[in-house]
This record gives structure tokens, sequence and C-alpha cells, in this order.
């Protein structure tokens, strides 16, 4: 415990901790997934650290998946559904988390609209992130401007044109840069101005 002008406040474990503490609640379930000591730990876990949003949608997962005794469906569904709000609150809207609201919602509370707007949502937030990625790939290639990395590059304009008709601007300049490189290379044929 820290304390600061007369004020106790517990210490934050460290991300290092965190992860340690994570390692440690899984391989509690090696020989027995979902066995009463590894819902402890996680559930340990999700009440030290609200926001490792990992181990929230673990244990989400992990109580779909075990029968857990002296529990009923109607005790277990709300926890489910509190453990999977949380993860998307505290990872700002990642797509694995909203994917695995919206599949809750969708099959235990039988909230298709909803759960198609989580879904619609996490599938651009997927998409944005895919189209980072391939930026990121493309530039890196183009910054090699090997024969051998170009044509990775061009094989991958090719995707990320029938995949985002009209990326994003840094998309695009990448693929502008790729093709221009692949002409000075010999690659693709010089256009026509």
């Amino acid at each position: 415990m820290l304390q600061r002008r007369g004020v106790e406040f517990m210490e934050h474990p460290s991300l290092e901790e965190l992860v340690q503490k994570f390692e440690a609640a899984r391989k509690a379930g090696e020989r027995e997934r979902g066995n009463p000591e590894q819902l402890r730990l996680h559930r340990e876990l999700a009440d030290e650290c609200p926001a490792f949003t990992h181990n929230l949608l673990y244990l989400a997962r992990l109580q779909h998946l075990v029968d857990q005794a002296g529990r009923s469906a109607e005790e277990v569904l709300p926890e489910i559904q509190h453990l999977l709000e949380s993860a998307v609150l505290g990872s700002y809207r990642s797509a694995p988390a909203l994917l695995a609201l919206g599949n809750f919602l969708d099959t235990f509370q039988d909230d298709t609209p909803e759960a198609m707007k989580l879904y619609e949502e996490g599938e651009q937030k997927a998409l944005a992130t895919l189209a980072d990625a391939w930026f990121f790939k493309l530039r890196h290639w183009n910054l090699e401007r090997t024969k051998e990395s170009l044509e990775k590059a061009l094989r991958l304009c090719a995707l990320v044109e029938l995949l985002f008709p009209d990326p994003n601007v840094l998309l695009e300049g990448e693929i502008q840069t790729t093709k221009r490189y692949a002409v000075l290379e010999g690659l693709l044929p010089q256009e026509d101005s």
C-alpha cells in the first residue's frame, strides 16, 4: 500500500505481474479446463485489475464452456455479460471484445439487432487494423526495394485493391510508391502519359 497525505492507496500490479498471474491461471486449467482453482484465479485477477481485457475475455469464454456446480445459467449469464461489457469498455471497443459481446447477445439474449451493430463495428475496427498492417508491410518492402520485396508488395497491392476499393490516403500512397518502384525495376510496364 502507498500512502499520500494520510490516504492509503493500493499499489497497482505491473503489467508483467498481471501477465504472470494470467499465465498461472491458464496453467491451472491445463489438465482440467475450467476447474474451480482456474476459475478462482481468473476471477481474482479480474477483481484485481478489471481493465485487463484479455483476462476478462478469457474468463467469460471459460464460463461459457464450464458447468459450475451450484450455479444456474441465470446466475452465470449476467456475470458473463458484465465481463464482456467491461472488456469492450476496457479495450476501447476493440474488435475481439465487440465480437465476443455481440456473439453473447446473439446467442444468449436473442438480441440480434444489437449483436449485428457490434459485429459491424468489430468488422470496421478489424478492417482498419488490417489496412494499417498492410500499409506497414508495403512500406517495409518499399524501403527494402529489392526485386523480391517489390514482387511481394505487388501481390499485396492486388489483394488490397480487391478488399479495399477506396483505401485510406496512406495506404493508397504506399500502393502508388510500390507501383513506381516496380516500373523502375521493370516489374511493371511503364504507363503512357
